[in-house]
């Protein structure tokens, strides 16, 4: 549903000679990601241990998303996902796979509002590589964003030198770097789109010693999932990769409150910044009009299950806060929180309906504006969540649907078979009983198992032809025998692919 009052793109041009006031009209969109945090990291989301003042305040002042998704939890391919709202296979664009297309990133959110009159600024983790533009210095009116995972250290950003300063800690100059954008925007007289996307609270674990006295000695209550007794019932694939002996090499086994601490202290540091964004929208007089989006790139594993980092589909890892606050909306302010299926394919589709544009057809998400006005109706049927990072053991593609989730976890040797789990996220949202082989669940099976085989051919039909997401077309399919996927698991190419670190 498109918000009447916004002008449509196509008559922009028309309106060249009209007073200032006709442009103004649109909202200023700001789009805040930190990387690598879970939801249990805010008081909005229910944590009584941690202190995020601004972040509850924008909820308040806004609506919370519980059952938001990313589809890819892993940081440059959630990124592609956000920026263009397709689906990673479509994208192609995700560590040792590849860069993002010049043409699909010339249909991302930034480049299509930009093109449509607003200002556009982008600051913090750039999180992808563009074929032919790099890191796109030169796409955005105000650019403060870095290569790779960028640095804590301010100065060591060279987009963000100059806030080093008074900011030697990245985290705060980027909140400097927004209230900049908001002020120099309004100065000119032209709607803004700001995304800043925090590193924090990404390792190496590096927080702002400006915050050291937050959590000093600061006891942390473990989830009720915490540790490797709850994870004995989840596959064993998902053992296979890093992301469980991280558990115990993270320091999440025996030195958990210290790590939390360092984990929340960064945390904080966003929040604070939240606030100075925050203030400054108030201080120029546009609070009114501007729509505050707050998010995370992927989640974290804390302990949770046994495990550390994030990849793997878990709530933990894949389920991650969503604020929007659009002060125009008759929900704003009335503490209501969304239970409706989203995901991270849906922010490009939202920002363009918030600009007064159409999504562009190659988008698999849809806008979340409807949700603001009837919180209880639309949101995705089904919502797949996928991992194509290696080793080949933990990759996988998972549905969301209702109050299920599937997983079909595919690799086969001597010492494992397929497996599939199921879980009731309803009844069961710590993912403590694996529903897959119970007597009772034959139906649901059935029903699980066609909705991942719809989802995987979708895959089929859409994924890009290159940067090796066809074999997993074969490798995720169930009912296809171990000998027809031996062969994909060898690597086809020596060509240099983009490594996480």
């Amino acid at each position: 549903m498109k918000l009447s009052k916004f002008l449509p793109f196509v008559f922009l041009p028309l309106l060249a000679q009209a007073e200032p006031e006709a442009v103004e009209d649109r909202p200023n969109i700001i789009f805040l990601m930190s990387d690598d945090q879970c939801t249990y990291s805010m008081g909005c989301y229910g944590n009584q241990d941690v202190q995020t003042p601004n972040m509850d305040e924008l909820a308040a002042d806004g609506m919370i998303f519980d059952l938001h998704y990313v589809t890819t939890a892993i940081c440059m391919g959630s990124r592609a996902n956000a920026f263009t709202g397709m689906y990673e296979y479509k994208t192609g664009c995700n560590f040792v796979h590849g860069d993002l297309a010049a043409d699909l990133w010339a249909k991302s959110y930034p480049v299509l509002l930009r093109e449509a009159g607003y200002l556009t600024a982008f600051a913090g983790k750039f999180g992808i590589v563009v074929d032919g533009k790099g890191i796109c210095e030169e796409e955005f009116d105000f650019y403060g964003g870095g290569k790779g995972q960028t640095n804590f250290q301010t100065a060591r950003n060279p987009s963000m030198k100059k806030y080093a300063s008074k900011y030697p800690h990245s985290t705060l100059s980027y909140g400097a770097f927004g209230r900049d954008v908001i002020r120099d925007s309004v100065a000119k007289k032209k709607p803004f789109c700001l995304s800043i996307s925090f590193k924090a609270p990404h390792r190496p674990t590096t927080p702002d010693p400006k915050f050291d006295h937050v959590y000093e000695g600061k006891k942390f209550q473990k989830p009720a999932n915490y540790g490797r007794r709850y994870g004995e019932h989840l596959a064993p694939q998902s053992k296979q990769g890093r992301q469980y002996p991280r558990f115990e090499e993270w320091g999440y086994d025996k030195k958990y409150d210290e790590v939390m601490a360092v984990y929340n202290q960064q945390i904080y540091a966003i929040d604070v910044a939240l606030g100075m964004i925050r203030e400054e929208l108030k201080r120029q007089g546009v609070e009114k009009n501007t729509v505050v989006i707050y998010t995370s790139d992927n989640g974290f594993i804390c302990g949770s299950h046994g495990y550390g980092s994030k990849v793997l589909p878990m709530e933990e890892s894949s389920r991650v806060p969503l604020i929007i606050y659009d002060p125009r909306s008759e929900t704003a302010g009335k503490k209501i929180r969304c239970q409706q299926l989203t995901g991270n394919i849906d922010f490009a589709p939202t920002i363009l309906e918030l600009a007064g544009l159409e999504p562009t057809e190659n988008m698999d998400g849809q806008s979340l504006l409807p949700l603001l006005k009837k919180p209880k109706e639309g949101g995705h049927e089904i919502l797949a969540l996928m991992n194509t990072f290696p080793p080949a053991p933990t990759t996988c593609m998972s549905i969301v649907s209702g109050p299920y989730k599937y997983t079909y976890w595919w690799f086969e040797n001597e010492e494992m078979k397929p497996t599939e789990e199921l879980f009731h996220l309803g009844d069961d949202p710590m993912e403590l009983t694996n529903l897959a082989t119970m007597k009772g669940q034959e139906k649901v099976m059935e029903e699980m198992r066609a909705k991942y085989d719809q989802q995987l051919g979708h895959w089929k039909n859409e994924a890009v032809k290159g940067n090796d997401y066809q074999k997993y077309i074969t490798l995720f399919d169930r009912t296809l025998p171990a000998a027809a996927k031996v062969e994909l698991q060898k690597p086809k190419s020596k060509k240099k692919k983009r490594k996480e670190k």
